[in-house]
């Protein structure tokens, strides 16, 4: 409208324009949400109270919905790093670790927390099939899981990582490098 029709929306005056954004707020607004505040998850009613403050201090609309947008994100990186399962399968001195879920900078810690390094085996195997690896983050930790294993004299193997994962591994992993131990040790 502000585009097709400027010179005549330049003509209703500025006061008329807020008496109708306010009746516009109230009518939209829901009333009720603050009853369900209880009710609601608790990290949907932060992004609601952080976004609705922003907009009322700064008087910016856009940098609320971006508060909102990126609490949002945060919030939502917690939840999903927090699915991952790595569960062990001991076979002779063969273990197996079955790993599902999503590897990135929110789970790539618990990832790791997750392989028992001290137990004498010789061999490891790691099934990804039902993993994704999203980031450097995730790779780092696949790379410090295998070194610490080889470091113990475990013979290693990665099963299963589909092509989107092998593709990010191959370009920023270094457990498969010759020199992979050194560059681990030397952080």
């Amino acid at each position: 409208m502000i585009v097709a029709m400027a010179p005549w929306v330049k003509q209703i005056p500025m006061p008329a324009l807020v008496a109708v954004m306010i009746m516009v707020s109230i009518g939209t607004f829901s009333w009720a949400s603050f009853k369900n505040m209880k009710l609601h998850p608790r990290t949907s009613s932060i992004v609601m109270l952080a976004t609705t403050l922003t907009v009322v201090f700064t008087h910016n609309l856009a940098i609320g919905v971006g508060v909102g947008v990126l609490l949002s994100a945060l919030f939502f990186a917690r939840k999903v790093g927090q699915v991952l399962r790595v569960r062990g399968v001991l076979q002779g001195e063969c273990r197996t670790y079955t790993v599902t879920g999503q590897l990135f900078f929110a789970s790539a810690d618990a990832f790791v927390r997750e392989f028992d390094f001290k137990e004498v085996l010789g061999k490891v195997i790691i099934d990804v099939t039902h993993a994704h690896f999203w980031d450097l983050t995730a790779v780092a930790s696949l790379d410090k899981v295998v070194l610490k294993f080889r470091r113990e004299g475990t013979e290693v193997e990665i099963l299963g990582m589909n092509e989107a994962s092998a593709t990010l591994v191959d370009r920023l992993g270094i457990h498969d490098k010759p020199d992979a131990l050194e560059r681990l040790l030397a952080h």
